[in-house]
């Protein structure tokens, strides 16, 4: 099989601010893995958790190692390139990357959307939630109107808190937001870690007393030994990002928490993220998806498994200038995909 691949700067329309920072910009890599005439398209996201940053040059040195290893083997040979590649041991995110174009080139090569073929049922796909980064109040309000008037039919938003001013900030920028959400909305918070114990204990009351679903990441990697008293004192099922990427990540938290947060970055791609969903499921945990700063080919792709999702936040590629694909459509609120071969996306700049 023929493997390549090309970087393509994404630009946001609205910067987006999180407990770590603002990002206006991604430097992506697209991916099209070629045999019997058939291309499979996969993505690679750079990313940055603490120690964990997975850049654009170290995802280009890891594909040329990968593809270096893997070439001369057949899409059909996943055991091998599977064996292969845990040998070769390359970030995540390259990972991730190469298994969705090997699941793209499957689909096309049978004829059957990925939804499809794993036997899934698109109408059981929930709503997915646009993102508010941490702001003003005023700056918070003008965005949430922004989403709104760009897509009427949102019923899931997401607020992004854990500012470092404080929760006082936290509170005020959230109380602001209460008066633009609709009955029909439903309501999220990430605090990406920016908390303390705390700080957690005393927000999640507050926030459940004010229709809040979930809360994502409240405490810091670090603080993983302190989710388990944090779990018995909030009304908030408890959900982790930051602390879980694989599903050898999930047993040793599984008491400590409600849920966990499945990014295909994270992950290493639709491979893991299938057995981190079993794994959370026989553990009696709830089921979110999430992305970093990807496109529509990365958000479709998690998009075919979303009718095993409990909760969904696959927006990033809403707020692009400049995607350079095509995929799953806004229905009602729900990324939902095609019937087309594979992901069923479509390139318009590649």
């Amino acid at each position: 099989m023929e493997i390549t691949y090309q970087p393509i700067t994404l630009h946001k329309k609205v910067p987006l601010t999180i407990s770590r920072g603002t990002n206006t910009q991604s430097t992506n890599l697209f991916i099209q893995i070629t045999a019997d005439q058939i291309t499979g398209y996969g993505e690679a996201t750079p990313f940055s958790i603490g120690d964990q940053t997975q850049t654009t040059d170290t995802i280009t040195q890891d594909l040329d190692r990968i593809t270096a290893g893997i070439s001369l083997y057949h899409p059909f040979d996943r055991q091998i390139i599977e064996e292969s590649l845990d040998q070769i041991a390359p970030c995540s995110a390259a990972r991730a990357a190469i298994d969705v174009a090997l699941w793209d080139w499957l689909g096309k090569k049978v004829g059957l959307p990925l939804w499809q073929l794993w036997g899934l049922d698109r109408q059981r796909i929930g709503p997915t939630a646009v993102t508010v980064g941490i702001s003003t109040p005023a700056g918070a309000c003008d965005r949430i109107r922004r989403w709104h008037a760009d897509y009427p039919d949102l019923r899931s938003i997401k607020i992004k808190l854990g500012s470092p001013a404080g929760i006082t900030a936290d509170q005020d920028m959230f109380s602001a937001l209460q008066a633009e959400f609709r009955p029909q909305d439903k309501i999220s918070i990430d605090a990406n870690g920016g908390w303390t114990l705390e700080d957690a204990k005393t927000m999640a009351p507050w926030l459940a007393e004010r229709g809040v679903t979930y809360l994502e990441q409240p405490l810091p990697v670090s603080h993983n030994h302190q989710l388990g008293e944090l779990k018995r004192q909030s009304p908030l099922p408890i959900f982790i990002d930051e602390s879980c990427f694989t599903s050898r990540d999930i047993m040793p938290l599984a008491q400590s928490i409600d849920g966990i947060n499945i990014k295909l970055m994270k992950s290493g791609g639709l491979t893991e993220a299938r057995r981190m969903i079993h794994t959370a499921r026989a553990c009696g945990l709830s089921v979110m998806f999430g992305c970093y700063s990807d496109s529509a080919l990365a958000n479709t792709a998690l998009a075919q498994l979303s009718p095993l999702a409990d909760h969904l936040d696959l927006d990033s590629h809403l707020n692009l200038k400049d995607d350079p694909f095509m995929g799953a459509q806004l229905e009602l609120g729900r990324l939902v995909p095609n019937g087309q071969p594979g992901l069923g996306v479509q390139s318009v700049s590649l």
